[in-house]
């Protein structure tokens, strides 16, 4: 089955539970069957119409099977009710269908008990193989992906192939033993009344089959609608003050809204369509058990070809078919649903990642000499953000990247830590190629400060943890003063335990940067990558960080990318660019006395030369 074929790598590990399931129901198929049965010989001694038999009888094959148990039942029943009355058969009788049809909810329990396991296993493992493949796949994945479509796949995608999981094993063995069983009986019991309820199956299995033709594609559509609202929601979570600053929240409402009932819209047309399935094959089911009680009802009041008690159990099996038929209706209908769940939930996973590690890719835990950029171009689309760029930057020592906006001075932060791989050209750790390197020793050779102060609904200690997972707390607080943040974190509630709100928004923009940069100062990697890392400080934060900076810039390669030119006047190398190439390069002192670019910058930014 191709649905059970897409899942089956996160099913194999829970097959045992899968199997202690089917085992269940085979045996619920089976006391379902015989409790039904059951019901012939007690009718027969309610109303007398059973064979007496008064020797027991001779076992002698599978071929007689029918007729031996036929006759040791009436022999039981004959010989009780003239020992002991015809009561004490009937309860005898009624001993039996009730431990029968525990049985059969025993089983029912048991199967139901096994498959929980099933089911939530594949959940948690596929919500987590989710969560690994979005955390390793590039950033470049999600500039084109809405995060609240992503969110709708590892939360209602996954819910949904949960509990299709339980539909797909009731379709291929619960109902589908269930009615076997059944048809064997009834086949057992009159094979001309059998042929005649097939005549009914076809046209039943047609009408439900058209039925249920549409439903993945439209349940498609549902799941695909509530990955856009949720989009919206993210968005609107995330731009709450622009919306209200802007007194956007009606246009933002209003696409929220139109969301919504597209959502309602299609909700209403897959729900109307799988309510569809029940009623109708429950209709023709009745309709089915009308033909046959008047059929049967012929062989039993004019032909006298099938007893009362015979003919009253037939009809308990032919209803039993119905209940299974109608389970199977709905299974399919979840199977389809749940089809179409998975395919959006293997579209993430079988999404290839560019920026994958070599197989053989080298761990390298050293930096030794230099970083080069040999000649490098890239473009994010179609346009070229960096044409034939070089630049090395030596152990030890601080080179700075200035320009205008769009000049590229973050994409090569970007492409240093290999978030985005170069369209041409190369970059080189000590002469290694870092697409030969692994992603992880890569990064950790390197500590990042950005722009935007990227922290987490956490305390201030396991931001910081980030950088260093076993750091102590001294540690914690030594990287703290180094950023010149512990002024104001030992003011707080909790100290470094105080929880510092959703992105840190508990925290001035100031003291969120002096968090990031204090991170990066716990990791003490060999390399440290500053893009834009005071752009967020007012002038007192700007000096009590730049001090801080430059401490832990010394004996130290760093890349700095710099709005403020204040900054970086004392980097052993300034690199100056426009659109995308080196228009200059040399110390604060060279470029000043060169009258280029730079000089225009700094005069325009007010500063002293």
């Amino acid at each position: 089955m191709d649905y059970l074929k897409k899942l089956s790598r996160f099913i194999i590990p829970y097959k045992r539970y899968g199997i202690l399931n089917i085992i269940s129901n085979v045996f619920y198929a089976l006391f379902s069957t015989m409790a039904m049965i059951s019901l012939m010989p007690m009718i027969n001694v309610l109303f007398g119409e059973g064979e007496k038999v008064y020797k027991k009888p001779l076992y002698s094959g599978i071929s007689d099977l029918k007729d031996y148990l036929e006759n040791y039942i009436n022999y039981i029943i004959t010989s009780t009710s003239e020992q002991y009355g015809a009561q004490r058969s009937l309860l005898y009788m009624i001993i039996l269908i009730i431990s029968l049809f525990l049985l059969k909810n025993l089983f029912n329990y048991l199967g139901l008990y096994f498959i929980t396991f099933l089911r939530n296993g594949v959940l948690k493992d596929l919500r987590n193989e989710i969560y690994d493949k979005i955390i390793t796949l590039p950033i470049s994945y999600y500039s084109e992906k809405k995060k609240g479509d992503i969110i709708a796949r590892i939360s209602g995608d996954v819910d949904e192939v949960k509990n299709s999981l339980l539909a797909v094993l009731e379709l291929i063995v619960k109902e589908p033993l269930t009615i076997l069983f059944a048809i064997i009986a009834m086949f057992t019991i009159s094979m001309k009344l059998t042929i005649f309820v097939f005549l009914f199956i076809p046209i039943s299995g047609f009408i439900i089959s058209r039925i249920g033709k549409s439903l993945k594609k439209k349940s498609n559509r549902v799941q695909t609608e509530q990955g856009l609202f949720l989009s919206t929601l993210e968005e609107t979570l995330g731009g709450l003050k622009v919306i209200k600053g802007f007194n956007a929240e009606a246009r933002f409402s209003k696409k929220f809204q139109n969301s919504t009932t597209r959502f309602y819209k299609f909700s209403n047309s897959l729900l109307n369509r799988q309510n569809l399935a029940s009623p109708t094959s429950e209709f023709l089911g009745i309709v089915t058990i009308a033909a046959l009680l008047w059929y049967g009802g012929s062989m039993v009041l004019v032909d006298n070809t099938l007893s009362g008690g015979a003919f009253i159990g037939y009809m308990a099996l032919a209803y039993q078919i119905l209940t299974p038929a109608k389970a199977i209706s709905k299974a399919s209908y979840k199977v389809k649903s749940g089809n179409a769940a998975a395919d959006r939930v293997l579209e993430i996973l079988n999404t290839p990642s560019p920026l994958e590690d070599k197989p053989n890719a080298i761990e390298k835990r050293t930096f030794n000499s230099d970083i080069k950029l040999n000649n490098i171009s890239f473009k994010y689309e179609d346009e070229l953000v960096l044409k034939n760029f070089t630049l090395t930057v030596p152990k030890g020592k601080s080179v700075a990247l200035v320009g205008q906006s769009g000049s590229g001075k973050s994409t090569i932060a970007n492409l240093v830590t290999r978030f985005y791989d170069v369209n041409d050209g190369s970059i080189t750790i000590d002469g290694e190629n870092i697409k030969d390197l692994t992603k992880s020793s890569l990064r950790n050779l390197m500590g990042l400060v950005t722009q935007d102060s990227i922290l987490f609904n956490d305390s201030v200690a396991n931001n910081l943890r980030i950088g260093k997972e076993t750091a102590s707390d001294e540690e914690i607080i030594k990287a703290l003063k180094i950023a010149n943040a512990w002024e104001f974190v030992k003011n707080l509630p909790q100290g470094i335990e105080t929880n510092i709100g959703d992105s840190g928004n508990k925290l001035s923009g100031g003291q969120k940067q002096r968090l990031s940069i204090a991170r990066a100062v716990l990791k003490n990697p060999p390399i440290m990558i500053l893009d834009e890392a005071t752009s967020a400080l007012d002038t007192e934060s700007e000096r009590l960080v730049q001090d801080a900076l430059e401490n832990m810039m010394k004996n130290r390669t760093s890349i700095v990318i710099a709005h403020r030119l204040s900054t970086i006047q004392n980097a052993d190398l300034i690199a100056v660019m426009h659109k995308g190439e080196i228009a200059e390069q040399g110390t604060h002192t060279e470029l000043i006395k060169k009258q280029g670019i730079y000089k225009k910058l700094v005069e325009m930014q007010s500063f002293d030369s």
